[in-house]
């Protein structure tokens, strides 16, 4: 397997085919040398300011990680240097769905949107890019408690059950984020976009397992803190690569809270800075925490909630009986008895499976149109079908070839001729096929002899239920259509001269060609783009190393300028004048 772009390695070569249809080519010739300066620039000054508040694992993940302050990371050295600690990195465009964001974690695969923000949104953007994730996610991974933490959440979260009006947020904040960061977008299709999101968020309903795992997601894999409430380090992505709000969440304006288990139900708004962040005492108290969430999902506690959940879910999910039996499918029906699960239903492709691997003639093409099935224990009789030894399944006529009438415990009566059993490995009956049967519930035909063959799972209870297949080989998995993808700018003629310029100076600095007068640039610089601030900033650098006092005080003269012309950049500005001199090295 190769992708193109990225150099593999073993990790890489582990992903099931349904996540790589999310991998893009990374194109790092596309990075103009404007979007070079603005990593340089973001990078610059969170290296400074982070140095003082984030986990130490910050500065030592950025060298770990293979990540500098000068160049955006290209996949092939991060892929090279990630190996060394075990994981990998690949590109996508922008937000993918919760759950294959998830996945990938679960096989220690970082997803990193390879675009890059616009100069105009240099502090903070919705959209996911490579400063947030390579800057922000990578980093911290170099510390191994933390990097199990990422993959176990990974494990978890994509098993977490999603409903219908998630898939709805998440096309909506996906829509919100590309237009927001696309150049010259109209304020009233923002205006529109953020509408949706907020409508959307204020009437989700009873949230759902996904729901809640993506607020303990949020509240410390991107805006996490830890130490102590009264001095906490950052390890956040979101704050990592925020150099607007990385400042911002250390005042007391934003409340400080321990890390407990009720951040699950604190909601967040992508498009705001956030009012109170949450403080873990160390890494391995973020696994307590998960560990004590994924006790309450379907995935643990089986039984009538987990069917609940999948049937509200509309989507693709499994459960698992106690025989071990998996069942995969659309849910859409359950028959309850005594705050128990009596009888299961799904519409549409199912596939059965034992230990995640599909059950040899259960496959979707033997059950195109769904499965039904009996749970639990045969009226007046004690003794569930799966403990039943050879012998007292005998007794009970449960043989091959008997004409039999099973009558269970919720009201469910299977009537028909035995054909064959299937056992698992061991040797407890998971499957029993019957020939011209019938299934009833009270009234209600569930089953009827002309539908063929019917296969009843045998299974006392239900115990797990969630997000996905058993098998991934059972489904078609690679049908994911994303409904909108980045947008790009056109690049005007006007907007490639002044590429053209920062790119000199970027040759410049970095010694390719030394014949370059920064004087000239500065000079066509302010006749044809005079209030473009960031170049300027970046030739006060290598004017204040070369001891340039006449070209450093012109540029000042300049800036001063554009500071009054755009007060809204000045802060931009000081802060790079104040990090000009400094020697920052990653």
């Amino acid at each position: 397997m190769a992708f193109k772009n990225i150099e593999s390695n073993p990790i890489l070569d582990r992903l099931p085919k349904h996540l790589r249809q999310f991998i893009k080519p990374q194109d790092y010739e596309d990075y103009s040398a404007i979007d070079q300066a603005v990593w340089r620039y973001a990078m610059r000054k969170n290296v400074d300011y982070l140095s003082q508040v984030a986990h130490s694992t910050y500065l030592e993940g950025l060298q770990q990680t293979g990540i500098s302050v000068d160049a955006i990371p290209n996949m092939y050295g991060m892929n090279r240097i990630l190996k060394a600690i075990g994981w990998a990195a690949v590109a996508v465009d922008g937000f993918i769905p919760p759950n294959a964001f998830m996945e990938f974690q679960a096989y220690n695969v970082l997803v990193i949107a390879s675009d890059i923000r616009q100069l105009e949104h240099i502090e903070y953007t919705p959209a996911p890019d490579i400063i947030h994730e390579g800057a922000g996610h990578a980093p911290i991974i170099a510390n191994p408690e933390y990097a199990e933490y990422l993959r176990r959440f990974g494990e978890i979260g994509c098993k977490a059950i999603s409903s219908a009006k998630d898939y709805e947020l998440y096309e909506a904040v996906r829509h919100l984020s590309i237009i927001k960061e696309a150049p010259n977008t109209p304020q009233d299709q923002i205006d529109l976009a953020e509408k949706a999101v907020e409508d959307l968020q204020n009437n989700m309903g009873e949230p759902s397992e996904m729901a809640l795992i993506r607020n303990l997601h949020w509240w410390t894999v991107e805006y996490g803190l830890i130490g102590t409430i009264d001095n906490p380090k950052i390890y956040g992505a979101g704050l990592l690569s925020s150099i607007g709000e990385s400042a911002w969440c250390m005042t007391d304006k934003v409340k400080k809270l321990p890390y407990t288990i009720d951040s699950t139900f604190q909601n967040f708004d992508i498009t705001k800075p956030q009012p109170q962040l949450y403080v873990t005492p160390d890494f391995a108290h973020l696994s307590l925490v998960l560990e004590e969430f994924a006790n309450t999902m379907a995935l643990r506690t089986g039984g009538p909630s987990a069917i609940k959940k999948l049937i509200q879910s509309e989507a693709l999910g499994t459960i698992e009986l106690s025989t071990g039996l998996q069942i995969s499918g659309v849910f859409t029906n359950m028959i309850e008895h005594n705050s128990k699960v009596s009888y299961i239903q799904t519409t549409g492709k199912t596939a059965l499976a034992n230990r995640d691997k599909e059950l040899v003639g259960h496959s979707t093409l033997e059950h195109p149109d769904g499965f039904g099935s009996p749970i639990g224990k045969l009226k007046g009789i004690n003794l569930a079908i799966e403990d039943m030894s050879p012998r007292d399944l005998r007794a009970y006529d449960i043989y091959e070839g008997e004409t039999v009438t099973l009558e269970f415990e919720g009201g469910i009566i299977v009537k028909g001729e035995i054909i064959t059993g299937t056992r698992n490995l061991q040797g407890k009956i998971i499957l029993i096929s019957f020939k011209n049967c019938t299934v009833t519930h009270n009234n209600t035909v569930l089953f009827q002899p002309e539908w063929g063959q019917y296969d009843m799972a045998v299974g006392k209870e239900v115990l797990s239920g969630y997000s996905g297949t058993a098998d991934l080989h059972s489904f078609d998995l690679i049908t994911h259509t994303i409904s909108s993808t980045t947008i790009h700018e056109e690049k005007s003629p006007e907007k490639l001269e002044l590429i053209a310029l920062y790119k000199q100076v970027r040759d410049y600095r970095e010694g390719t060609n030394f014949t370059i007068s920064r004087t000239k640039v500065l000079e066509q610089l302010i006749n044809r783009f005079p209030m473009d601030w960031l170049l300027p900033v970046e030739l006060f650098e290598l004017a204040k190393k070369g001891n340039e006092n006449e070209l450093c005080n012109t540029i000042l003269d300049h800036l001063e300028t554009i500071k009054q012309n755009r007060p809204e950049v000045g802060h931009l500005i000081d802060d790079g004048i104040k990090i000009a001199s400094q020697e920052i090295v990653v």
